[in-house]
């Protein structure tokens, strides 16, 4: 026995000695693997390091820069303002604003059941002075008119640039057609007075015409077609009626005590009416004022996130719990709703100055119509909301922006579906008549209040009752609309029967020949 254990002592050794070397050559592989995959994973962290260094370096320059964005915001915002309001050269007020306060006041008088008058002014021989003066002081004298039409005026009354030489004077508080005829008096008295243009004296003059709400029409369209009507055949004639309808404006003779009486009562009238449009005015400033602060407020909150972010992302050994896209979803989004503001404010910006493109082409508008449906049925759907369309399938031929019509409805239903609870209805209806398409988009809604149903498509209007779900909205939206439909030739109108009554907004547009 002891001679076999020797041999067999032997090869056990062997056997171990051999196993010792694979150990240990297994060991020596395992360490240079450890080394290997420790380099690599300091190449890989320096390199998201680099990559994250990056992302928080332009995150850093986003939130740096992010109040000078908003600032220059509410500052195109005060400017997108005085160029709506206001003509660049006599600082009357802007047509389009003019013409919207004409659409408000018929509103008024239809609901009181008063009168009002349109005064169209065209200045004479005003190319003469232009050509021989040149532009500069025809810009001065345009700016004469103005404020000498301005200084007989009520605080009431509105006065805007309407062409090259003409004026428009809206009227919207005069008890009597006679009154209208006394303020155009009144106008060619102060423009009569001499004037010193260019080393030139000059004695201006006009011809006026005068339309009344309602005798000479019951429309904004009518009342200045008949009112420049009624210029130019004074202007033919040289002498004549202001007005197109009525008997001789003035007459010599001398006043009667009852006469006396009837003015001061006039007088006392307009005093009131004085009163109440300069509550207005102060109404109207206050809430222009409410309305910037509105926007300034909207466009810096997204600023807090994106610093919190950003912070996180720079310190983030410390913060290491949070998941970096969580990060992200929140940056985009706070980035996406500032982008959407200032979408919103651009837009207006540029229908209010006319530089927004309308890229007309041939188009299927119940094509848009059905595709715009569909991109919005997923929201109403998690509303539970129940969303019916009725578009014929048969094409609808019209010359349009596609994208911008596109805007137009998507902006509609985007509102109906904000307005209306959950389980609510919301359709949308396409009807053809004559040469025009009216399409419809009704809710059963929130409804729109009495006071604010005439300024709706106003810049920055939100009915009260609204405010709670607009969603911090800047009362934009369907001023784009109205300016967009517009653009196209079209027309668009709202209705409500009052709050909690729902709303319909509809909308008409040309169609193509063919």
């Amino acid at each position: 026995m002891t001679d076999q254990a020797k041999p067999t002592n032997a090869a056990t050794e062997h056997a171990l000695a051999l196993l010792e070397k694979k150990a240990a050559r297994l060991r020596h592989e395992l360490v240079e693997l450890r080394r290997k995959l420790s380099h690599a994973r300091r190449a890989l962290s320096e390199n998201h390091a680099i990559q994250l260094r990056e992302a928080n370096q332009k995150l850093v320059l986003a939130a740096l820069h992010a109040d000078d964005i908003a600032a220059m915001a509410v500052a195109d915002l005060a400017a997108l303002t005085a160029a709506f309001q206001r003509d660049v050269v006599t600082g009357t007020l802007s047509r389009a604003c003019m013409l919207d306060r004409l659409e408000h006041a018929l509103l008024m008088a239809r609901r009181d059941g008063r009168c009002l008058a349109l005064v169209f002014v065209d200045l004479d021989h005003f190319k003469p002075i232009n050509d021989h003066l040149g532009h500069a002081a025809g810009d001065e004298v345009l700016q004469i008119v103005a404020r000498s039409l301005q200084s007989v005026l009520r605080e009431s009354d509105s006065v805007c640039r309407y062409g090259g030489d003409e004026f428009l004077v809206l009227l919207p508080a005069i008890a009597v057609p006679a009154d209208a005829d006394r303020i155009a008096a009144e106008m060619l008295t102060a423009l009569g007075t001499p004037v010193s243009v260019g080393g030139e004296i000059l004695k201006l003059s006009a011809s006026l015409g005068i339309s009344i709400y309602p005798d000479d029409g019951e429309d904004s369209v009518t009342l200045i077609k008949h009112a420049d009507e009624a210029m130019y055949r004074r202007k033919r004639a040289g002498f004549g009626d202001f007005r197109p309808h009525l008997g001789a404006w003035f007459q010599e003779r001398k006043p009667s005590l009852q006469d006396l009486r009837d003015a001061n009562t006039q007088l006392v009238l307009a005093a009131l009416k004085a009163q109440e449009s300069a509550a207005d005015a102060t109404e109207a400033h206050r809430r222009q004022l409410k309305h910037m602060a509105i926007v300034a407020h909207e466009l810096r909150n997204p600023l807090t996130p994106l610093r919190i972010a950003a912070s996180l992302l720079i310190n983030r050994n410390s913060t290491g719990e949070i998941p970096i896209e969580r990060l992200q979803v929140i940056i985009n989004g706070q980035v996406t709703y500032m982008t959407r503001l200032i979408d919103d404010l651009l837009d207006a910006s540029r229908l209010s100055t006319g530089r927004l493109r309308i890229e007309r082409s041939s188009l299927d508008l119940g094509s848009i119509l059905n595709q715009v449906a569909a991109s919005c049925r997923l929201g109403m759907a998690l509303r539970q909301q129940h969303f019916s369309v009725d578009v014929r399938s048969e094409p609808i031929h019209m010359l349009g922006d596609p994208m911008r019509l596109a805007q137009i409805f998507r902006n509609l239903l985007d509102n109906a579906s904000k307005y209306t609870p959950e389980k609510g209805e919301i359709a949308l209806e396409l009807l053809l008549q004559d040469t025009c398409a009216v399409i419809t988009v009704r809710d059963n809604g929130i409804g729109i209040s009495a006071e604010a149903l005439p300024t709706i498509f106003d810049l920055f209007v939100q009915d009260a009752g609204a405010l709670p779900h607009s969603n911090a909205g800047l009362g934009i939206g369907l001023s784009v609309v109205r300016d967009l439909v517009k653009a196209h030739g079209g027309s668009v109108i709202a209705h409500s029967a009052g709050q909690g009554c729902g709303s319909d907004f509809v909308v008409t547009l040309p169609l193509s020949d063919w």
